[in-house]
């Protein structure tokens, strides 16, 4: 079945080739004319774009899509401005969890916060229910944890970085990201990356290039994101 012929007019189209380019007509998914208004064929749908810019698809070269996806469906703290909001916010998402899940957060920057004191990994246990609790930073160079998951990699304690706080960083931070990671199942692997190539074409990334490697992923979780090109996801 082929999708009816679209013209986008009105607009202002980003296009070396044609910089006066005013519309474009979309054919079977595919972009089959360009040019001003006044020459546009006839198509059996038009949009008035009313003066927006069009431009290219955009490329994503830095992505790390099973972390973005994991970010997209997990704890969004990026709101956050305090400690106590931060508890709050885990202790509110936590209670619609299993008791032995693995609660996954991120987007905390205690730099934006009037007083940047951070909750040690006492509170967030006691905020999570006793759960594994795995907090990146901003930056994703850091991470907040919970007595429980820094219970549960006892070999934490020798490695660069570490701290009682649970405020992690360096080697222990890598550590303590493979545990609670190591919780995430492939089906779950599978549906964050769709979650979050899903997203890019949302805001108009028709491609993005995949940052894998040592302590950020495996190659299972590389070659299962190329099998999902083949599930026509590139063109979501």
């Amino acid at each position: 079945m082929t999708n009816p012929s679209t013209l986008y007019r009105g607009g202002t189209l980003h296009c070396p080739a044609d910089p006066s380019a005013t519309a474009l007509l979309v054919t079977d998914g595919r972009i089959s004319w360009l040019g001003v208004d006044a020459d546009a064929p006839v198509a059996e749908r038009v949009v008035d774009l009313d003066g927006a810019l069009v431009t290219p698809a955009f490329v994503d070269a830095h992505v790390h899509a099973t972390d973005t996806g994991l970010a997209l469906s997990g704890l969004d703290l990026s709101a956050v401005r305090s400690a106590a909001e931060l508890l709050d916010a885990v202790a509110g998402f936590a209670a619609g969890l299993p008791s032995d899940a693995v609660v996954l957060g991120h987007g905390w920057d205690e730099s934006s916060w009037l007083v940047p004191r951070l909750p040690d990994a006492a509170m967030l246990d006691r905020a999570a229910g006793g759960r594994r609790l795995y907090l990146s930073q901003a930056s994703i160079h850091s991470a907040l944890v919970s007595a429980a998951l820094l219970a549960a990699c006892p070999q934490v304690v020798s490695a660069a970085g570490y701290d009682a706080s649970g405020w992690l960083r360096r080697d222990a931070h890598h550590v303590v990201r493979a545990a609670a990671f190591a919780s995430v199942t492939g089906a779950q692997r599978a549906a964050a990356q769709r979650a979050a190539l899903a997203h890019a074409a949302s805001l108009g990334i028709a491609a993005v290039h995949e940052c894998g490697g040592p302590e950020i992923s495996d190659e299972e979780d590389f070659t299962g994101l190329l099998a999902l090109s083949g599930d026509g996801v590139a063109e979501v």
